[in-house]
């Protein structure tokens, strides 16, 4: 049904509770109550949000982070390997969670970097389903035949899901100068991809949005997986209902059973009441505080905060990975016809733009489709030097690290030596730091993005008050082979601009700028002004306990009969993608696995 009263969830029982309505947990909801005996009661934090053009706009790119109606604007401890500063991690708040804000690029990893799961421990998690349950998700409408032969797309050997309920097409107006950014990396010796949507990502290509081509808006899954499925007698929502913890019927030696959940709402605390499965679906920052404030997590973690320890599990909260980004940035020249986002700095033309938006036209339907994914080799002649290196670090500390981490390092080789995790985004507008830019003057960029890092973070519950946030320490760079493979895409991506197409569209560099130079200068300038890219994973990670798992190949939390988490925190190694097609396999698998369908 649609979003329900407090009086019809209090202390009322339900097969299953879903916490966090973001991507995960609408998907989860939605397939669970296919099932008309299966009762669901999902509890989102925020508002519904829905209909709000704030959030179907497409090309609003950050325009959401601060404003407490739609982000959750969480931030790092301080990192002294970026200056002592903090870093912002917002995330979407109300349904739909981050796939509602974020910049609505639909990437796919690599196969071999969903293989890894399996190698890992977790039978069934592999690209054969991965792909067969995206499939489930995806409803692709290819571009028109026009579009196709101007930017000379060519989808013969790619293959999406076409009925699944979640919109995926190319944006409306693509400019022909995207062509020329993408001809450059091509003339820089990256080739075109194989096949990026079907686990061949390594290489150059457009990637398409999360959008309707049919009334030019975002597509997330509030409008896949609750808007259709709303009115469902046994889909009851409930926003503005933030999740304290969850509670066990016994402290005995029979395990945790998850009995219910303790939530707030409008000031009030109440409870809801669980028959079968309690699932959490809060996110890679939240999930695992909601674990430590149930009991569940490591002993000196818990002792701190005053809470007593129900399920002794030492991975909560551990084995965090992130990507990061930094952007470089060149001045178009005056005669370059290219409609970037900096045009809408003039209020006059934003507003034009907005106008023109329903039509199709203009730069709200335009958006970010230029990837490059490649290997350290291919972008770098010192690549066989910190390749080397990392693996003598790594042999000279193998007894050293803690469990499952040299498993997960020796992967994490492979990919520095083979893996395309080295990615490149064309961005048409300024996205760089710290220059500013100039009035009236627009701009070609690049986000420089590192995705198969070493480093390691800790996402743990710093107070038992719920609304006090966990303390986020992602550890940036602690492993100095991220930093060197990170200066070698900097200089890499610096280089295109003496590399037509690109070099006869451009004037100058505004950032990092001509006077950063050396390595020890670009990684002084890049450190100063890099950010995250909103993807962190990991923190209950899919692993075997004994290597610093949380949940199970099931996941199922160790030492529960029947709390699981279903979100990007399961994630055992970090893919070499944006995650929000990943967080759908998962969740879709997820809800096949807790219905008794799923077969590894």
């Amino acid at each position: 049904m649609s979003t329900i009263t407090i009086d019809q969830v209090k202390d009322h029982s339900f097969d299953y509770i879903i916490c966090g309505g973001g991507t995960a947990g609408l998907t989860v909801a939605a397939r669970l109550t296919e099932d008309p005996q299966n009762t669901v009661l999902l509890l989102e934090a925020g508002e519904a949000n829905l209909g709000d053009m704030a959030l179907l706009r497409p090309a609003s790119y950050a325009s959401h982070f601060g404003n407490p109606q739609y982000t959750w604007n969480h931030e790092t401890i301080k990192q002294k390997t970026t200056g002592d500063n903090s870093h912002m991690w917002q995330r979407g708040k109300g349904l739909g969670g981050s796939s509602g804000i974020n910049f609505l690029c639909w990437i796919k990893p690599p196969a071999e970097d969903i293989d890894d799961f399996e190698r890992l421990g977790n039978p069934g998690w592999n690209w054969k389903n991965y792909e067969k349950y995206i499939h489930r998700t995806e409803c692709f409408v290819p571009p028109s035949e026009e579009t196709k032969t101007n930017m000379k797309m060519n989808f013969d050997n790619w293959t999406f899901g076409t009925n699944g309920p979640l919109g995926i097409a190319y944006p409306k107006t693509i400019d022909q100068a995207e062509l020329k950014v993408q001809e450059t990396l091509v003339n820089a010796g990256i080739p075109l991809a194989a096949r990026p949507m079907n686990g061949g990502t390594a290489g150059v290509y457009f990637a398409p949005l999360t959008y309707d081509p049919n009334n030019h808006t975002r597509t997330y899954a509030a409008t896949a997986f609750y808007l259709p499925n709303k009115d469902r007698p046994n889909f009851n929502v409930l926003v503005s209902a933030h999740v304290n913890r969850v509670l066990s019927a016994s402290d005995d030696e029979t395990g945790f059973v998850a009995e219910a959940v303790e939530f707030e709402y409008k000031g009030q605390v109440y409870t809801a009441h669980a028959k079968k499965e309690v699932i959490l679906s809060t996110g890679t920052l939240k999930t695992p505080q909601l674990l430590e404030l149930s009991g569940i997590g490591n002993p000196n973690v818990l002792r701190k905060i005053g809470i007593p320890t129900k399920v002794d599990l030492p991975g909560v909260g551990s084995n965090v990975q992130e990507h990061m980004i930094v952007g470089v940035s060149w001045e178009l020249r005056d005669d370059v016809e290219f409609d970037t986002l900096d045009l809408l700095a003039d209020p006059a033309v934003m507003q034009k733009h907005i106008e023109l938006h329903p039509t199709g036209t203009g730069i709200f339907n335009t958006g970010i489709i230029g990837f490059t994914f490649a290997t350290l080799t291919q972008i770098s002649p010192r690549a066989d030097e910190i390749i080397k290196a990392a693996e003598d670090k790594i042999t000279k500390n193998a007894n050293d690290y803690p469990p499952g981490l040299l498993e997960q390092y020796k992967i994490s080789l492979e990919r520095l030596k083979n893996g395309a995790g080295c990615e490149f985004i064309s961005f048409p507008g300024l996205n760089s730091k710290p220059n500013p830019p100039e009035k009236g003057k627009r701009y070609v960029s690049f986000y420089v993005a590192l995705n198969h890092t070493f480093s390691r973070g800790t996402i743990h519950a710093v107070s038992k008050d719920p609304s006090t946030d966990a303390e986020f320490d992602p550890r940036y760079f602690e492993e100095e082979v991220d930093l060197q493979v990170w200066v070698e895409m900097v200089k890499f991506v610096r280089n295109l601009n003496n590399i037509a197409p690109l070099k006869d569209m451009t004037t100058k560099e505004l950032n990092p700028g001509p006077e950063v130079q050396t390595d020890e200068e670009i990684v002084g300038e890049s450190l100063k002004t890099m950010t995250t890219t909103w993807h962190t994973a990991s923190s209950c990670s899919m692993l075997p306990k004994a290597n610093g798992g949380v949940v199970d190949p099931q996941l199922r939390v160790y030492g529960t009969q029947n709390l699981r988490v279903v979100d990007l925190s399961v994630v055992p190694l970090h893919v070499a993608a944006h995650p929000q097609a990943t967080v759908y396999a998962i969740a879709e698998q997820a809800a096949d696995i807790i219905q008794g369908r799923f077969r590894p």
